[in-house]
């Protein structure tokens, strides 16, 4: 999961209902700790058949509340207290009983009168039986509660407490906190409306059966920027290579090998798209040949053939149209500033974004990332060493504030 710097003192209040799914809270609760936010924690009784008060007073460092009434503890107005508090909210898991007492107005214990008064923005993220979560009143309670601006985190598919496989499990750790950034995002509809095509990840150019050329790229600044533009109310593309980042959710995913498969996609995607952000670690050149079989080692050297693949991103600053917007990398080590202005020029671009290798807790594979990016009227602007969720931040906010 990655690190991020905007949960940092961030008062968020979790909710947990009855399920056995309550159990992964813990994770929930113990990776918001680690960013450094306050968390606050609100269990119903059911929940407290599946794991305790304890566990989650030791991991969110706060006492738990359970009881609308506790004894020898003023509780007439705390609901409100924690409702206003709150900057954020999301409960998971959100039991179907839960999400038709919300749909309803009910509130009758202390999480859904919480909830009730909650006026920051809440993640519901539904965990429970398929056939619970197919049932249409359930789904009649969901639409119109996202009609309401509340935010759905899907359940996943897999293997459930019943013994067979379904849609109801609660949604990955990753994809809960992809919503919960969202959540807490300062500017989440300044790309509503929007269509944002991200390509990320490397590609992989096949030499015989067994052997590919590739590259060092683990697709984590890519994927950022799908983060980054989701949280900000995009509908958003992720072209990926192979990468070593787990599948987002909600977000259109098309997955691709080679640099030839990319290009295609970004062919038949491009002229839709509004902002294109082109993140992927493109082979500029590959085999001529392709050997069908193993390439037998033989004595002497081996003289392999190259040829040039398409310059996708030159190809869209070639073809762009009206307001279409392109943002570039540039990985450079030789005169780094002079190199990737003139690639902006040479391209098209909006902007770029200048990454060197050479630095420290930057580039390939780190969850971090230093960079410095340009516009093309002429600002720049230095970022320092801080997550990759976070620079994709400061990536769109440079974007949308040299318009």
């Amino acid at each position: 999961m990655f690190p991020i710097e905007l949960f940092k003192g961030k008062r968020i209040l979790v909710g947990i209902t009855g399920g056995i799914a309550a159990y992964k809270a813990a994770e929930l609760v113990r990776y918001l700790m680690t960013q450094g936010a306050e968390v606050r924690v609100i269990m119903t009784a059911a929940a407290e058949k599946f794991i305790t008060r304890l566990t989650m007073e030791t991991l969110s460092q706060n006492p738990v509340g359970v009881e609308m009434f506790p004894e020898k503890e003023f509780s007439a107005t705390h609901h409100i207290h924690l409702a206003d508090w709150a900057e954020a909210a999301i409960v998971a898991p959100a039991s179907y009983n839960f999400i038709g007492k919300l749909y309803a107005g009910i509130a009758d214990d202390l999480l859904t009168t919480i909830m009730a008064a909650v006026h920051s923005p809440i993640v519901i993220a539904p965990a429970m039986n398929v056939h619970m979560w197919q049932n249409p009143v359930n789904q009649r309670n969901l639409d119109y509660l996202q009609s309401l601006g509340y935010l759905i985190c899907q359940p996943g598919e897999g293997f459930l407490a019943e013994g067979y496989s379904g849609k109801g499990r609660l949604a990955e750790l990753n994809h809960l906190i992809q919503y919960l950034y969202r959540a807490i995002h300062p500017d989440s509809a300044s790309l509503k409306g929007k269509k944002v095509l991200v390509t990320a990840g490397r590609t992989e150019e096949p030499l015989d059966l067994v052997r590919i050329f590739t590259n060092q790229s683990s697709g984590k600044m890519g994927y950022a920027l799908a983060w980054e533009a989701f949280a900000r109310g995009a509908e958003v593309t992720l072209v990926l290579g192979p990468s070593d980042v787990p599948a987002p959710v909600d977000i259109r995913l098309i997955g691709v090998k080679t640099a030839l498969e990319m290009f295609k996609v970004v062919q038949e995607e491009f002229p839709t798209t509004d902002i294109y952000v082109s993140a992927a670690a493109i082979a500029d050149y590959t085999p001529r040949k392709f050997q069908k079989g193993k390439i037998k080692k033989q004595e002497g050297d081996l003289s392999i053939t190259l040829q040039r693949t398409t310059d996708i991103l030159k190809y869209a600053g070639e073809h762009k149209q009206n307001q279409q917007q392109l943002i570039g990398f540039a990985v450079e080590t030789d005169d780094p500033e002079n190199q990737a202005r003139k690639k902006m020029d040479q391209k098209n671009l909006e902007m770029i974004v200048l990454n060197n290798p050479l630095e420290k807790e930057a580039g390939f594979r780190s969850d971090t990332n230093k960079v410095t990016l340009f516009h093309k009227n002429g600002s720049s602007e230095k970022v320092d060493t801080m997550p990759k969720v976070d620079i994709a931040f400061r990536i769109f906010d440079f974007l949308l504030n040299n318009q």
